[in-house]
């Protein structure tokens, strides 16, 4: 090894640090940016589901009669959803009575009677960037329990 040295002379070793950072950033660097979009993308997603769920119960539990209601639900749900950046097509709004998970919900719809109480859920379908499509098992569920006031005009 020194007769290599000796023949190749003092300056053998330039430019081997730009090397070994390169190979260091490729290795090291590239997977750890990766999996902090990855992380932020679910916390996104787990954030919109919360919102989304506290929004669309406030906006129902205030409504005149369910239609209106329903109505002014999907748009809060929609709001606070693109207020995360999250695509608004990856969002399910269910109902669920109180005391029941979100896993049960969908069969069941608030009647808006003074004094009801149900749960609102809002289920948001996570991207992770960079994989494919068909890879949709990342899901965030939001919940939020309403509770009617007792005491309302109707």
């Amino acid at each position: 090894m020194t007769w290599l040295r000796s023949r190749l002379g003092p300056d053998a070793e330039r430019g081997s640090a730009i090397v070994e950072f390169v190979f260091v950033a490729l290795v090291v660097f590239l997977p750890l940016v990766y999996v902090v979009a990855g992380f932020s993308a679910v916390q996104r997603g787990v954030f919109a589901a919360n919102a989304a769920a506290r929004e669309a119960g406030r906006a129902l539990a205030t409504a005149p009669d369910l239609a209106t209601g329903q109505a002014r639900a999907e748009a809060a749900v929609r709001v606070a959803v693109e207020d995360q950046s999250v695509e608004a097509t990856d969002v399910v709004l269910a109902y669920a009575p109180v005391g029941q998970g979100c896993s049960d919900a969908g069969g069941y719809a608030p009647s808006l009677a003074p004094g009801e109480e149900f749960s609102v859920c809002v289920t948001v379908t996570v991207r992770v960037p960079l994989l494919p499509e068909f890879i949709d098992a990342n899901t965030a569920t939001g919940q939020f329990v309403v509770e009617r006031d007792r005491y309302v005009n109707g």
